[in-house]
């Protein structure tokens, strides 16, 4: 194992802290403000869906080939790349002067939130041993929490008193700083020294697949959506059949067939993202729709689950350093799953103490999992794989994120169409928010299965 100095490992601890900031507060913040962007844009429900979804389709597309991508030409350079994409084209949103220009530039956010993704936590692995990595790790998911928190209530009062395009001029000064910081500071960061090429083709074959079935769950229940979805399994499975012939390809296959544990781990956060994601998506809407809140109000609400989430997070992270990472998460899976189910009963006569209660329960649940279950993928591999474990990892929530707004998607066509959301179609929005959050709860629980079998993480030295 390399020895690398505490200079360099809170260097990589700081720009990996940043960069882990920003986009979760934009993704929360944003949430905040949909209201608004479809009252600016004059758009119907449907197509304000694709405001988080066109983004988290892009994250997911890029995410695991450009994690490969890192390994072979430098961490360090893929994430500086990564933070200067986000900022560029957290610019261009601001000035985006429609919904289809905002949309295409969401996309370039996406893009570069899958390079800061892919490498940060591979360089945090990288210089951190087993024995400190849970603490490390706990921390930087603490920050992504902070940056959740904080986006519902400052995107909150930006929205509010400025305008909605003012929380992405917001993230342009930190893009800065830590573009800068990464250049000054990051002076040693591991890159692969082989003769392994990137595959391309198979990294294309992966990005189409992954495209063309989100697009069809989105376009559901229309016989053309279904048909999309078909294509793209297919895709998949054309890709997997290439990737099983080449000698380096983008998508080690041979490492989920053999490591019981890294698999079984990145299957969980699947199905963990999968059930949450859309949760704040919904409540968002229904604080302010429904309950009438302003959003710099329902900001101040929604923020009780990720500062709860920020708060348990590192706990959980360091326990997962001395307790084995496997149980704390499937602990955290099953405590998601009851607030799931618990959020599922409110009404419009819910009290704001109860949807607190409530967020905080979801939010003790949730970071109990994440810490863990990411120390656990990260020690199941070894160091040549950190960058594509990450970018593993990455996919998987991106991927669950984006298939927990597909699944929104679905309910809203199948209750609500594409209308917009007025106090006459308010009965049927509360419809639809009730099976989602149902239909949620029960995936979470499905997901206990694949974290408990998981088995004990070998811990590499």
């Amino acid at each position: 194992m390399i020895l690398v100095d505490k200079s360099t490992k809170n260097a990589v601890l700081l720009v990996a802290v940043m960069a882990s900031f920003l986009t979760p507060f934009m993704a929360s913040s944003i949430n905040v403000a949909l209201p608004n962007i479809q009252k600016d844009f004059d758009v119907d429900a449907m197509i304000l869906t694709w405001v988080p979804t066109t983004y988290l389709l892009s994250c997911c597309v890029f995410m695991i080939p450009l994690g490969k991508l890192a390994d072979l030409v430098g961490r360090k350079l893929i994430f500086v790349l990564g933070i200067s994409i986000f900022t560029v084209s957290s610019l261009l949103c601001a000035a985006s002067p429609n919904m289809w220009a905002f949309l295409v530039f969401r996309t370039f956010q996406g893009l570069g939130t899958s390079m800061i993704f892919g490498t940060a936590m591979a360089m945090l692995a990288t210089v951190y041993p087993p024995g400190e990595r849970g603490k490390a790790i706990g921390m930087n998911v603490a920050v992504v929490y902070i940056g959740l928190s904080s986006g519902p209530f400052i995107g909150g009062l930006i929205t509010e008193y400025f305008s909605w395009r003012g929380i992405f001029w917001s993230t342009i000064p930190l893009g800065l700083v830590t573009i800068f910081v990464s250049l000054r500071k990051l002076t040693w960061v591991w890159r692969y020294t082989g003769e392994e090429k990137f595959d391309i083709l198979g990294s294309f074959l992966y990005g189409l697949s992954i495209l063309t079935f989100m697009i069809g769950l989105s376009r559901l229940p229309a016989l053309k959506g279904a048909g999309l979805i078909v294509v793209g399994i297919g895709l998949f499975y054309l890709f997997l059949r290439y990737e099983l012939r080449l000698k380096f390809p983008v998508i080690n296959l041979q490492l989920f067939r053999t490591n019981r544990a890294f698999t079984f781990s990145s299957v969980a956060a699947l199905i963990n993202y999968s059930a949450t994601f859309a949760v704040t998506f919904l409540l968002s809407l229904y604080l302010q729709y429904i309950k009438g809140l302003t959003p710099k109000e329902a900001g101040l609400i929604l923020m009780a689950q990720p500062i709860t989430m920020a708060v348990v997070a590192p706990i959980s992270g360091k326990l997962s350093d001395v307790i084995e990472p496997g149980k704390l998460a499937s602990v955290g899976m099953f405590i998601t799953s009851v607030g799931l189910f618990m959020l599922s009963f409110l009404s419009e006569t819910t009290g704001m103490k109860a949807v607190i209660l409530n967020l905080i329960f979801l939010g003790v649940g949730f970071s109990v999992f994440s810490s863990p279950n990411m120390n656990a993928i990260m020690n199941s591999v070894e160091k040549t794989d950190y960058g594509f474990a990450s970018g593993v990892a990455g996919s998987m929530r991106l991927l669950g994120q984006t298939l927990s707004m597909g699944l929104a998607q679905l309910v809203f066509a199948l209750f609500l169409g594409a209308v917009r959301i007025t106090p006459e179609i308010y009965p049927l929005f509360m419809q639809s928010m009730k099976v989602a959050l149902v239909l949620f709860s029960v995936i979470c629980a499905v997901g206990i299965f694949p974290s408990i079998v998981r088995g004990n993480v070998y811990r590499r030295e």
